[in-house]
């Protein structure tokens, strides 16, 4: 493999002038996108807009001329086709964890006489805590957790809810979303799907799959910025039956009636809850436009191909590297990780050398690919800057190993 057979790839690429779209600094690969997007070079101008103008000229008035108050339903819109959902199927609203913590406790409601919220024991760390929380919160409620591969045989009659996280955070690996889905249907359960590793990467069908709910972030494949409002998925025929236990105003029926008794919205809005942030949500809908006019079939198709492409690189050239990701494209996600005891180190002399990935406790190196702005040359050359890294142990250095707040 040669970097101009990676050019050559670059240069037959569909998706290739979509790289356009996004300010990428001069001398980096960015591998991150998994955790953070890369800023589209439309978010700027936009926000500034909104601040001085909007904000700044036409101050509350803004709610009604410039639509502020539709903005969870107007750009969740945009965010639907992404995942394989209707527009009323989807909101812009709150956190990812709060949107969990919404839908579990919903589903818990839906479900009387059932007691457990199902999991998977590697799931997203942050999830499971909000389950933990709101089991301890309700009388008899408990989180079970169980290896994957066991998730099937776990599902009885006990169980409320199925909550998982499609692409695994640490190795990529991926559920498979219809057959868990129609699994837990099977039992009499729901499922809530965390989508965060997935939306914007891969092609996701969720209202062919059958899923219940869902809920993911605005900032990792989606270029919503750093916090950016999260999102969740109701099914259309499930809305009408879930009550949302976090009962704010902007989910009232009608709220500058500012009556004393709460009355939900129909359909999904029922879920939102406090007043939308206007700045973070128009970051977002930027975000959401650099996927104008791409399908979701040709940026999995070329997640694939570079994931593939990268694997190969590194497995050529690092030999004291582990690949901790399925080795079938099928089965994971847009992210790629090896493993290496000092992998932190690893990932540090990288980042120093213009290679930005991140890591993973224990011993992970991650590599998250984003379809809309990454390429044969970055995989290529993220690659040979690792093979450095090792070959001349450039990571065993003291600095390469004080842990910083964020890894």
């Amino acid at each position: 493999m040669t970097l101009d057979e990676a050019r050559a790839l670059d240069a037959a690429d569909p998706l290739r002038e979509t790289r356009q779209r996004f300010r990428l600094p001069e001398g980096k690969i960015y591998l991150d996108g998994n955790s953070l997007g890369a800023l589209p070079l439309s978010t700027a101008g936009r926000i500034a807009g909104v601040v001085e103008r909007e904000w700044g000229d036409d101050l509350i008035v803004s709610w009604n001329k410039h639509h502020w108050i539709d903005a969870p339903s107007r750009i969740a819109a945009k965010l639907a086709p992404i995942v394989g959902a209707g527009a009323d199927e989807m909101l812009i609203a709150d956190s990812t964890s709060v949107n969990l913590f919404k839908l579990l406790a919903a589903a818990l409601a839906a479900r009387p006489g059932r007691t457990v919220i199902l999991s998977d024991q590697g799931n997203f760390p942050a999830d499971l805590y909000i389950a933990q929380g709101l089991a301890r919160m309700l009388p008899g409620v408990t989180l079970r957790t169980v290896p994957a591969d066991t998730i099937d045989q776990a599902l009885d009659d006990q169980v409320a809810v199925l909550t998982l996280t499609q692409v695994d955070y640490r190795s990529g690996r991926r559920h498979d979303l219809a057959a868990r889905t129609a699994a837990a249907h099977r039992a009499g359960a729901l499922t809530l799907w965390d989508l965060s590793h997935s939306a914007g990467a891969i092609e996701i069908d969720l209202a062919g799959s059958a899923a219940d709910m869902a809920v993911g972030c605005g900032y990792k494949y989606l270029n919503g910025g750093p916090g950016a409002p999260a999102w969740l998925f109701i099914a259309r025929a499930l809305q009408d039956q879930l009550d949302n236990p976090l009962s704010g105003w902007m989910g009232h029926a009608d709220p500058f009636a500012f009556d004393r008794a709460y009355a939900p919205r129909p359909g999904i809005a029922r879920f939102q809850t406090g007043t939308p942030s206007i700045l973070a949500m128009t970051a977002l809908d930027a975000g959401l436009d650099s996927f104008a006019g791409v399908k979701m079939a040709a940026i999995e198709a070329k997640a694939r191909a570079l994931t593939d492409y990268f694997i190969g690189c590194v497995e050529g050239r690092c030999p004291a590297l582990a690949l901790a990701s399925p080795r079938d494209a099928a089965k994971r996600g847009s992210h790629v990780v090896f493993a290496h005891a000092d992998a932190y180190a690893v990932m540090q002399a990288l980042i120093e050398r213009g290679v930005i990935g991140d890591f993973r406790a224990p011993d992970l190196i991650r590599f998250g690919f984003a379809p809309l702005y990454n390429g044969f040359d970055d995989a290529w050359r993220a690659a040979d800057a690792l093979s450095e890294v090792l070959d001349r142990k450039l990571w065993d250095v003291p600095r390469f190993k004080a842990r910083a707040r964020v890894t």
